[in-house]
């Protein structure tokens, strides 16, 4: 009855052999099982079918007097069951409604697989998107401040460079880039007047210009929380070997290490390019106070991997 309706038949004559072409042909769409069989019985048979094939569609044989164990097959992942003596319209009917039911199952997941990717993918393109707008106020903000135009641009490539020499790569790598472009993005919160101001700053306007770190976190939280190496260069590019840093005024090794590369290219940049409160310094004397503050202010490591990565001191600061 079974080939007659256009399906091939593999016949076994116990579980324990369906069990051995199973595992030699791989599954098959549908299996009809006896409860009753030699070696092995069906509810012990479909449960060892199904661990192996969790999609294949089973339909149980049974007696009038076995109900209560084929509803307990349905229980066990059994689609149908059909009761003997078998009427073959009953059971044609039953094959095409078991295989019906096993497509449904599998488009389902199918869809379901699909849609989470779609949704996966959707959800990466809004994230880029963001970060996309992120990086344009960035641009835009250092675009009206001839002081730091260019500076995220340059702390990023510096910041990459060194990294490398400390063995990042990869995912790594790319967090610390976004990160060392992202750093101040904080300072959208600063008064322009603070960030332009050309002598010393007071106490009080020196503790609202370091808010900036923590701000920065806190814009870029949102959508980078799968990105937290981003994060923690944001809020903590500011903290010092010694303790004496912001926000958090961590020591040593407590400051993540994306975040003292950071540190020690973003001090970098910002000797060697002009700003309203100073004025520029040369490569030469920039390299020599990071030499100097290595080991309190910055990290001595990250120091020496930044100069293995810029040995030619005459060809800094790099152009954007």
């Amino acid at each position: 009855m079974i080939e007659n309706h256009g399906l091939a038949a593999v016949e076994a004559g116990s579980g324990a052999e369906a069990l051995t072409i199973l595992r030699q042909n791989g599954e098959l769409p549908l299996c009809i099982s006896d409860i009753y069989m030699p070696e092995m019985d069906g509810v012990t048979f479909l449960r060892e079918a199904l661990r192996l094939y969790p999609d294949m569609a089973v339909i149980m044989l049974t007696g009038v007097a076995e109900v209560t164990t084929a509803v307990e097959c349905l229980k066990l992942g059994a689609l149908d069951y059909i009761s003997k003596p078998v009427v073959l319209e009953e059971v044609r009917a039953r094959v095409d409604k078991a295989l019906e039911k096993r497509e449904l199952v599998l488009q389902n997941r199918y869809y379901q697989q699909n849609l989470e990717s779609r949704v996966r993918e959707l959800d990466r393109r809004n994230k880029q998107s963001l970060i996309n707008g992120v990086q344009t106020l960035v641009h835009a903000l250092e675009a009206k401040d001839a002081y730091t135009r260019g500076h995220s641009a340059r702390v990023s490539k510096y910041a990459v460079k060194t990294a490398v020499q400390l063995g990042y790569s990869g995912e790594r790598l790319e967090q610390i880039r976004l990160g060392g472009e992202l750093h101040d993005i904080g300072k959208i919160g600063t008064r322009e007047d603070l960030l332009h101001k050309l002598g010393p700053l007071s106490p009080e306007e020196f503790e609202h210009i370091k808010g900036h770190t923590a701000l920065g976190e806190k814009i870029l939280a949102p959508f980078l929380s799968e990105s937290p190496v981003v994060l923690r260069i944001v809020r903590l590019h500011h903290e010092r070997m010694d303790g004496a840093g912001f926000p958090d005024a961590l020591l040593g090794s407590q400051i993540p290490q994306e975040a003292r590369i950071v540190a020690v290219v973003d001090a970098f940049d910002a000797m060697t390019t002009s700003r309203a409160y100073r004025a520029t310094r040369t490569p030469s004397e920039a390299v020599d106070e990071l030499r100097r503050c290595a080991g309190t202010q910055f990290d001595a490591e990250v120091v020496d991997a930044f100069l293995r990565a810029f040995s030619d001191v005459s060809a800094l600061p790099i152009s954007i």
